[in-house]
């Protein structure tokens, strides 16, 4: 079996005395696409901050890409964190830079890239993302919903992770807008091959998405596998969460 893209073993995770996870663990190998779900307060959002190396478990082990994140070598961990994107759930654009600046961002704190190399590829990543060129002087206030995620998406992309990381990336879309976004993630997944693991409680963007799905509850993932295998699972918190899916064609 080749190395996981995400290992995360003997996960704990406490607040005082709250604990979060509770000897959880985790896997997900290149090229899977992880939809994480569960409710309010399960910990989804903790689990992923722990993935970007932003919280650290009060015990356990987080490897990404086959590295320790906690490794004391510094630049082992940047390495590592270059390796990977992540899309905010409201996009978490810099508000006082343009839409062409927010993309230049992570390259140009690579510090090895000339202007010329730049340009070229703020222009390729907004055209994934499906913008124009011109949209590059815009500032954030002066974007649609939409348009904000598509940037903040194009910002994620922009030094070719190979695990993209998002948090609800359908939040506050209307649904042709949330449908014809998860279309764009899944198109440039299936085209780069990136790895994504994303939060989310839309079961439209998982289906979209063609997602496995991971539950998160009672402290830890309690069922991980494809969508219709997962529904089937006998659990108050899975049928809770999934009582309004319908497979396709189901009449």
């Amino acid at each position: 079996m080749s190395m996981p893209v995400i290992l995360m073993e003997g996960i704990w995770s406490q607040y005082r005395d709250v604990v979060i996870h509770r000897d959880l663990s985790f896997r997900v190998e290149a090229g899977q696409v992880i939809s994480l779900v569960g409710g309010s307060g399960s910990g989804k959002t903790t689990l992923l901050r722990e993935i970007l190396g932003l919280l650290r478990p009060s015990r356990g082990k987080v490897r990404l890409f086959g590295t320790d994140l906690h490794d004391p070598d510094p630049i082992r961990q940047r390495d590592v964190r270059r390796r990977l994107g992540m899309l905010f759930q409201h996009g978490a654009l810099f508000s006082a830079l343009s839409v062409y600046d927010n993309i230049a961002f992570p390259l140009r704190e690579l510090r090895f890239l000339d202007e010329e190399w730049i340009r070229e590829l703020v222009l390729l990543k907004l055209a994934m993302v499906e913008l124009e060129p011109k949209h590059a002087g815009l500032m954030p206030a002066e974007l649609s919903g939409g348009m904000v995620k598509r940037v903040a998406l194009a910002r994620a992309l922009s030094l070719e992770p190979e695990l993209l990381l998002l948090d609800e990336p359908t939040a506050g879309l209307d649904p042709v807008r949330s449908q014809n976004f998860v279309s764009l993630i899944r198109n440039l997944q299936a085209s780069l091959g990136f790895t994504v693991v994303l939060v989310t409680h839309d079961i439209d963007t998982i289906y979209g998405l063609g997602s496995d799905v991971a539950v998160l509850a009672e402290q830890r993932i309690l069922v991980q596998g494809p969508l219709d295998q997962v529904v089937r699972v006998d659990h108050p918190v899975v049928r809770q969460f999934f009582e309004n899916y319908r497979p396709p064609h189901s009449p």
